[in-house]
């Protein structure tokens, strides 16, 4: 990211941070420590969380197990590759806990119909959410054509009220390719901007949350993911305009302890 970049985020997220401040509601109200607002608490913390496991390594048991922990700490979900949605969904019937499916994960660069393809497997297997990854390289190459009609595509493939979400993945992009990433999103319809997939270079920062919410403004959500560590870590990016946190940490999270990785 170049210095001038830094600092344009910079700028942007100190006046949302403002604007939100001067509002008096929204994520701000959600402080810690030295904030003007109420300290969140775990129970509030944990319906922000898509209990996360998205490892190429991971068993059956394991998806059990984050099956287990999302019902009983009441997460809003659980977020895992299409293969394990039907086990999801049949461990969560009843409970309340959504199953999110990431699609054209990690890198984005599926063609379009292998990604509405595995989105509408996913649904038709119990997902009530996606996390699609854009093509990342069609937004470098400044494609937005491209860009747009993939989303739509999965937007089509979304029916039924099931929920869509984008990850752009933040750390690769310039801010102006954030911003039009955001845009597209917004223009197609989507539900969701999201940063990262938290297998790239970095994972979310508050400055990058609030350049997003400061994009699409109150009409869509922001999901921060990757670089979710502790509390704090979440209330930062709560405070910066997300409405959705990605981690595979939650359960220590809500403990106090910080987790080591995303």
């Amino acid at each position: 990211m170049s210095v001038v970049d830094k600092e344009l985020i910079e700028r942007i997220a100190r006046e949302v941070l403002e604007e939100i401040a001067k509002s008096g509601v929204g994520p701000s109200r959600f402080a810690s420590g030295g904030g003007s607002g109420p300290a969140l608490a775990p129970s509030d913390l944990a319906k922000y969380i898509d209990h996360t496991l998205l490892k190429a390594e991971a068993k059956p048991v394991d998806i059990d197990k984050l099956c287990g922990e999302a019902k009983q700490y009441h997460f809003f979900s659980v977020c895992v590759n299409s293969s394990s949605v039907s086990r999801c969904a049949g461990n969560l019937q009843g409970s309340g806990v959504k199953v999110c499916s990431v699609v054209g994960f990690p890198l984005g660069a599926m063609c379009t119909r292998a990604k509405a393809f595995e989105a509408s497997a996913a649904i038709e297997d119990g997902a009530r959410e996606i996390d699609m990854v854009m093509n990342i390289g069609a937004m470098k190459a400044g494609d937005l054509k491209t860009v747009e009609d993939d989303m739509a595509a999965i937007r089509k493939a979304c029916s039924g009220g099931v929920l869509l979400k984008v990850i752009i993945e933040t750390c690769l992009l310039s801010t102006e390719e954030i911003i039009k990433s955001c845009e597209i999103a917004k223009n197609a319809g989507l539900d969701f901007v999201k940063t990262s997939t938290g297998f790239s270079t970095a994972g979310a920062t508050p400055e990058h949350v609030a350049l997003m919410r400061k994009t699409v403004g109150p009409v869509m959500g922001v999901k921060a993911a990757g670089g979710v560590r502790s509390f704090q870590d979440a209330v930062n990016m709560i405070n910066a305009g997300a409405t959705r946190l990605g981690t595979s940490g939650g359960v220590n999270i809500l403990k106090g302890q910080t987790i080591k990785g995303y």
